[in-house]
């Protein structure tokens, strides 16, 4: 898979491409991720990317031409493109399932009060991290390569996934390790019998428990 995400700031990224899982996963070669700068497609002397809004207003709107100047040097035929804003479809696990699949992703982050409404007719959809609004769209870009990432085969083991919260509209059962007893907190004494198949339905049970008393509405999805 390659990720190509449009940035008025790549030095954000330095930490979250260099470090841990992603790191890795690059060094294999099982994904590539570049940063484009797309200050350096402006052709304003003074390498400007946004201007005042029409019709008055604060704040700083995104120019159309630097960004789509970006993108055009990127996409292909095989591109999904994504603005990253909050008006957008909520992004979840489902929708990180979905876009693993894709070839090409291009993430496009905001920043000042906005973009121009016409970069719109250049992507293929918008999505959203949450209800709130952030000083740009770096961190909601890391956010959605991370989970994307995890889910490439052989990034890590398929196992470490498939029981995550959300995969199947239900949270994660409760995990232990050693020790067996920490001030008086024991660890169930299923999960020491060595009994797989009761070990295997008391975390089923354990999954469902957790998501009513927590997420109900996700039992209503399922």
């Amino acid at each position: 898979m390659k990720i190509d995400i449009l940035t008025l700031f790549p030095k954000m990224f330095n930490g979250f491409l260099d470090e841990s899982i992603i790191k890795r996963a690059i060094n294999n070669k099982l994904v590539e991720i570049n940063l484009i700068n797309f200050r350096d497609f402006s052709k304003l002397s003074n390498h400007q990317v946004d201007d005042t809004p029409y019709g008055g207003g604060g704040g700083m709107v995104l120019r159309c031409e630097p960004i789509v100047d970006a993108l055009e040097s990127v996409k292909t035929d095989k591109s999904k493109i994504i603005l990253l804003s909050p008006q957008g479809k909520t992004f979840n696990q489902q929708k990180a399932l979905e876009l693993k699949n894709e070839k090409h992703l291009i993430l496009i982050c905001g920043h000042y009060e906005g973009f121009d409404e016409r970069i719109k007719n250049f992507v293929d959809e918008e999505i959203s991290i949450g209800d709130y609004i952030l000083t740009g769209g770096e961190l909601p870009a890391m956010i959605i390569t991370d989970t994307i990432v995890r889910l490439i085969p052989n990034v890590i083991n398929e196992n470490s996934y498939l029981n995550d919260s959300f995969m199947n509209n239900l949270l994660d059962y409760p995990t232990y390790t050693k020790p067996p007893i920490y001030k008086g907190y024991k660890v169930p004494d299923i999960l020491l019998s060595g009994h797989h198949e009761n070990i295997k339905k008391w975390r089923e049970e354990q999954s469902l428990e957790n998501t009513k008393n927590k997420r109900k509405d996700l039992l209503e999805k399922k």
